[in-house]
């Protein structure tokens, strides 16, 4: 198994020439081209996991120095279990042990292929857990699996704990939504399906988050009113930023912002 250095997501060997989900438009080739790690080298390299205990049942989970796209992946644990979502692209056994100290996981998932990480991996070493993999993405796998299960549509993964695929960013991009989460209020991980902003009021939405590629409007309602038949008062996304509460109309409040903006409303402003 290596890892792209670019996106820190695992490719079963033969590799190929370079890796699919960074010459998509949606991500990019460095410019010292394609360069592919293991995670030895990473881990002679320095890297370590950063653990961070953010609310009763939910641990931030970060490699540092960053890897790949540098994500945070969130470790939901429930009575039954847990489910790690957006795993990164290194692991270490420290964490893992403290992962499993936790109880049995689940599940590993990733809310669309950019955070894929070494989800199989992740999976093998946390006892045979399920990867979790939205069907209209299956084509972006670069390491195939029996732990591998696609879904689509919604996907429990344990009582008050489900996936929710609303499609934008990639067509199965997704959510997760722990309804105890936010001291019952519902907490949605949202990856970058949307993007929760540093305002920390307001989500964006975008097809390419570093291309600035954008959506269009009707994507956008289609994403919002996809969100707006779950219940959640907080919002977390991959890399650091959220919304504590009142999420539920930030995400309607943002969406018509971006509406009118796209419609051509505010040209007079610029």
């Amino acid at each position: 198994m290596r890892i792209c250095a670019t996106c820190a997501v695992e490719y079963a060997e033969p590799l190929p020439e370079v890796c699919p989900i960074c010459a998509d438009e949606r991500q990019y080739l460095p410019l010292g081209g394609q360069r592919w790690t293991d995670l030895r080298e990473l881990a002679d390299d320095g890297h370590r996991l950063a653990w961070d205990e953010t609310e009763p049942g939910l641990v931030g989970i970060t490699a540092d120095p960053a890897v790949g796209i540098g994500q945070t992946a969130q470790l939901v644990t429930t009575e039954r279990g847990s489910l790690l979502w957006d795993p990164t692209g290194y692991l270490d056994d420290a964490t893992v042990q403290r992962i499993l100290d936790r109880g049995p996981v689940l599940a590993v998932a990733a809310s669309h292929p950019h955070m894929f990480g070494v989800q199989v991996e992740w999976a093998r070493r946390l006892g045979g857990a399920e990867v979790l993999v939205c069907e209209a993405d299956a084509k972006w796998l670069g390491r195939r699996d029996d732990s591998v299960r696609l879904w689509s549509g919604s996907c429990p993964v344990t009582d008050g704990l489900a996936l929710h695929q609303v499609g934008g960013h990639f067509v199965g991009s997704a959510v997760a939504l722990w309804e105890a989460g936010a001291d019952g209020a519902g907490l949605l991980l949202c990856g970058d399906t949307i993007a929760p902003n540093p305002d920390r009021s307001t989500v964006g939405f975008l097809r390419s988050y570093p291309n600035k590629i954008p959506l269009s409007a009707a994507v956008v309602e289609r994403i919002t009113s996809n969100l707006e038949r779950l219940r959640f008062d907080r919002v977390i996304g991959n890399f650091g930023n959220r919304i504590d509460t009142d999420a539920q109309a930030a995400v309607r409040r943002s969406a018509d912002r971006y509406i009118a903006w796209v419609r051509g409303d505010h040209d007079h402003l610029t």
